[in-house]
């Protein structure tokens, strides 16, 4: 199995982690302490489970190391849409519709039914966010695949703050019963207000520092911890540091009634 830092062996210091679990409240996951799974599809990968119905979500999301050769076989599956989004490195791509070559930033939306592929034909790791998640029908709408690169897309000020800037990965159509996103805040900037709303989030932390409001708790969070917020934990965060910016991916469901 082993563990996703790669350390072996005893600790200097005592047996310590800023992990948290809540289930089906919030769940904090630091690097230190996670494992590498064994997951049938992945070749000549290290694969990390993230969140998962077994924590309260209704998504799966993962950490993948593709090393030089790695693939997978096919993400998705009957009723299941994926998505894939490169934090390092780059990955050849295909689902039934298309093939692309994705670099740093560059993702894939898969509709359900329509299975993503990659192989890294490189010598270098790349490292992958992998999201799979149950589609939500609506009749009368579908979804499509999306391919393209957050570099590449607009970045807009959340909420008219400055200071804090969003990006949306896939098209505001009914057809799509989620998205991704990536917020980012500089030094010292924040949400405006504490949210509290219906969707859930599973959300991982690629660069920066800062403090984040979870359901009447601060907590600190870095790169490279990932966090599963449910629905309606109260949530807010800031950055800190002094040049680099406090940034994640994340899911959220969305144009969606409630079922009842």
């Amino acid at each position: 199995m082993g563990y996703l830092n790669n350390q072996i062996g005893y600790r200097e210091d005592l047996l310590a982690n800023r992990s948290v679990v809540k289930k089906e409240n919030y769940v904090i996951l630091e690097t230190d302490g996670l494992v590498k799974n064994v997951v049938p599809g992945y070749e000549n990968c290290d694969v990390t489970i993230l969140g998962s119905p077994a924590m309260g979500a209704s998504f799966a999301d993962y950490l993948v190391h593709a090393n030089a050769d790695g693939k997978n076989t096919g993400i998705g599956g009957e009723g299941i849409e994926s998505f894939l989004y490169v934090l390092e490195g780059s990955i050849s791509v295909k689902n039934d519709d298309t093939e692309a070559e994705l670099q740093k930033g560059g993702y894939i939306y898969s509709p359900e039914g329509n299975n993503i592929t990659f192989e890294n034909k490189g010598q270098e790791t790349a490292t992958l966010y992998v999201y799979k998640r149950r589609y939500e029908k609506l009749e009368g709408y579908s979804a499509r695949t999306v391919v393209g690169n957050a570099f590449e897309l607009p970045w807009v000020e959340y909420e008219g703050m400055e200071n804090v800037h969003v990006v949306d990965f896939l098209p505001k159509d009914l057809g799509f019963d989620m998205n991704m996103h990536i917020l980012s805040f500089k030094p010292g900037a924040s949400h405006g207000y504490i949210e509290t709303h219906i969707q859930e989030h599973g959300m991982y932390f690629y660069s920066g520092k800062g403090m984040y409001y979870l359901d009447d708790e601060w907590v600190p969070l870095k790169k490279g911890d990932y966090v599963f917020m449910d629905s309606y934990c109260p949530q807010a965060c800031y950055g800190v540091g002094k040049d680099e910016e406090f940034a994640y991916i994340y899911s959220k469901d969305c144009n969606r009634d409630v079922v009842l």
